[in-house]
Formats: C-alpha cells, sequence, structure tokens
C-alpha cells in the first residue's frame, strides 16, 4: 500500500487546461430538466450558480471508457484501483457571474491524494481545485473530492443518513424519474453507469435503483436557494452522505440564518434521512 499509495501521489500537482463558450443551449436545457419556467436564456445573462457544470464537458472516445462508463484511469486523475468512483462533496467560491456569450477557461490542479479506511473498508479520495475564468476574470473557484471505494459486498445494507431537519423553512420536492436521470447525464456527458443501467446498479454495485447524481444533488441546493432567497450565492460547502434512488421523491430543504448571512441546505429522501448536506453564505 506504501509503494502504491507513494505512486499515486506523484498525481499531485499535476495540471490540465480546458476552454470553453458560455451558450445559451445547456442553460435552456437544465431549466427544462430542473422543470423551471424560466424565459429563454440570452446574450449576456447571467448563469445559475452551479450550471457551469455543463460547459468543460469531458469527452473520452468510446473506447477509453471502462467498465462502469468512466473514463479509464491514469490520465488527469490517478489510477487508484479501487473500483467504484463516486462524488463526495465540495466547496464552491463564486466571484462573479459567468454570462452568456462569455469564452470561459478552467485551470484544474490535483491538491491531494489522501487513503482512508471506515466501516465500508478502504477509501481514497482525491481533491481537484478547477478555478475557471470568464473574460479572463476569474468566477468561481472550485474544491472538488472524489472518492475511489471497494466492490460491494452483495446484501451489504445501505446506512441511511441522520434524519433531516423537521423545521425546513425552505422545501421543495422532486420525483427524480429515468428522464430526469438521463436529462441530466447527457447535459453533462456522464456516462457512468449508475445512473442509467438498472443491472449494473443491482447486480455489481449492490444498489436498489439508479443513482441521482452528485452534482444533480448539488444544484439542487443550490436551486432552492435560488427559489428563496432571492440573493446570488457567495459560497457553498457540501457533502455527500447516502446516496438517494430514482423513482424516489426527493425533499430538498433549507433554513436561513436568523441575520440571513447562511442558510443550512439538505436533500433527503422518503425515509427523511439527509443524503446531501450543504452550507451556503451569501
Amino acid at each position: 500500500m506504501t509503494d502504491s499509495l507513494e505512486h499515486l501521489r506523484q498525481w499531485v500537482g499535476g495540471k490540465e487546461s480546458h476552454h470553453d463558450l458560455a451558450t445559451a443551449w445547456p442553460i435552456a436545457a437544465m431549466t427544462a430538466t430542473l422543470d423551471r419556467r424560466d424565459p429563454p436564456p440570452r446574450e449576456g445573462d447571467a448563469i445559475p450558480e452551479g450550471w457551469h457544470w455543463s460547459y468543460f464537458l469531458e469527452t473520452a472516445p468510446a473506447s477509453e471508457l471502462a467498465h462502469d462508463g468512466h473514463p479509464k484511469r491514469g490520465g488527469f486523475l490517478p489510477p487508484v484501483s479501487l473500483p467504484r468512483r463516486m462524488w463526495a462533496g465540495g466547496r464552491l467560491d463564486f466571484r462573479r457571474p459567468i454570462r452568456i456569450g462569455e469564452k470561459l477557461a478552467r485551470e484544474s490542479e490535483i491538491l491531494s491524494v489522501e487513503p482512508k479506511s471506515g466501516k465500508s473498508g478502504n477509501l481514497v479520495f482525491v481533491t481537484v481545485r478547477h478555478t475557471v475564468s470568464a473574460s479572463n476574470e476569474i468566477a468561481v473557484v472550485e474544491e472538488h473530492d472524489i472518492v475511489y471505494r471497494d466492490a460491494a459486498i452483495p446484501g451489504t445494507p445501505i446506512p441511511p443518513g441522520k434524519p433531516a431537519p423537521a423545521n425546513a423553512v425552505w422545501r421543495h420536492e422532486v420525483m427524480p424519474d429515468e428522464a430526469m436521470l438521463f436529462r441530466y447525464s447527457a447535459l453533462i456527458f456522464n456516462a457512468h453507469r449508475i445512473h442509467y443501467d438498472i443491472d449494473y446498479c443491482r447486480k455489481e454495485e449492490g444498489y436498489p435503483g439508479l443513482i441521482v447524481h452528485g452534482p444533480l444533488q448539488t444544484t439542487l441546493l443550490l436551486d432552492l436557494s435560488r427559489r428563496n432567497a432571492g440573493k446570488p450565492v457567495r459560497k457553498l460547502d457540501y457533502r455527500a452522505v447516502s446516496p438517494l434512488f430514482h423513482n424516489e421523491k426527493i425533499t430538498v430543504g433549507g433554513i436561513p440564518s436568523a441575520d440571513g448571512t447562511t442558510a443550512q441546505l439538505w436533500t433527503a429522501g422518503p425515509s427523511g434521512h439527509i443524503a446531501m448536506t450543504g452550507t451556503v453564505t451569501y
């Protein structure tokens, strides 16, 4: 493990750059996916916080995809041998709005590779920092935590998160059906099979249903704030706790602070247990 870890840590400090254009179509498509009724996006409009994930899409050729649908390992991300890769959480710092029509650039860097062990077995956390610029000005600084895990053991129960607060001030319900998950996967060009292949989920990952994407849940947290707070988010710190499955109603809840400078947000499944938690700062 030591030699392997030393090998993986050679990826720390690795960098890559991408460029894109903030076009209107992904914003219109995300609006439809979230069942919003916003006006059609136009040149110069600010995109909602978090919707920058519709750009800089990874386009690995089909022949370079692994069995799970992710690109084969060993490129920008380290070649962690643990089979399951998941979205664990992150921190978003929104410096200024991204507007439709702007030229975009993203600089990415591997910040850390850290092994851990828990009740579910061996884990390796990889943290990546993305700095997104619009018209040569920094717009978003993001730290994204990726976790690699052991293979699922058949019959192992999925531990629930803690019960969600019962005193939500903001509340929105979402039914993530197959169409919603398909649309979101297409929007971020994500071929991970846990989001569309029910046989793979059940037989190889040990899940009862399709998994609701981590970034989709994060987008729902930010969308709840957008629907209720009436002001832009400056920062979001979020963490995935337990999975949510398709065709199970999601409750997105929030409690703003008394002074209105922060809010606690969460997603919860039908059991009422937290799946993702986040704190926004205005």
